[in-house]
């Protein structure tokens, strides 16, 4: 069975930076992001919802710079579930994964990047600085949705917490 691919890979008039799709968003966090329709689907919310069945794979086939974005985003949830494994309130929750959001991580190029064989370097500083700002925008949105997504009665459901342990192709941020 395949893994589940980004439906953002069909589009093709978008900006990309160190590989990874520059994705419109529906975001109240300030960023670079392009302002998604509140109807609609955007990365976010797909990688919420492919989450549970793409961290079971080891290999994942990577159609577009959507799929880098989506690979980024699963490693990123499976590091904000580490993060919930003392089963805190919602309340500490929020403020434990906004804390995450918000502190210093690489991107592709860096040498301390995990992906590095994924991705390839921005190809200018411009280029890093807006996939850095892109990055952390997209960070604090997932904070500010995964808490609403995977509590039930102020816990963590435990159907989410039970993949904390996986690696996703075998991988953490």
């Amino acid at each position: 069975m395949p893994a589940y691919h980004s439906a953002f890979n069909e589009v093709t008039d978008l900006r990309a930076a160190g590989g990874m799709a520059i994705l419109p968003i529906k975001t109240r966090v300030r960023g670079p992001a392009p302002i998604a329709d509140a109807n609609e689907e955007d990365i976010i919310d797909e990688a919420l919802n492919l989450f549970r069945a793409n961290v079971l794979f080891r290999n994942f086939e990577i159609k577009g710079d959507a799929d880098r974005l989506l690979i980024y985003l699963i490693l990123y949830i499976t590091e904000c579930l580490n993060k919930l494994t003392k089963n805190p309130s919602l309340r500490e929750a929020e403020k434990i994964l906004g804390t995450l959001a918000l502190s210093n991580f690489s991107i592709p190029g860096d040498a301390t990047f995990p992906l590095n064989a994924l991705y390839h370097a921005p190809a200018n500083k411009m280029d890093a600085d807006l996939l850095k700002q892109y990055l952390s925008q997209v960070r604090q949105e997932m904070a500010i949705r995964l808490p609403n997504r995977i509590y039930e009665d102020d816990k963590p459901g435990k159907w989410w917490m039970c993949f904390h342990k996986r690696k996703f192709m075998n991988k953490s941020l």
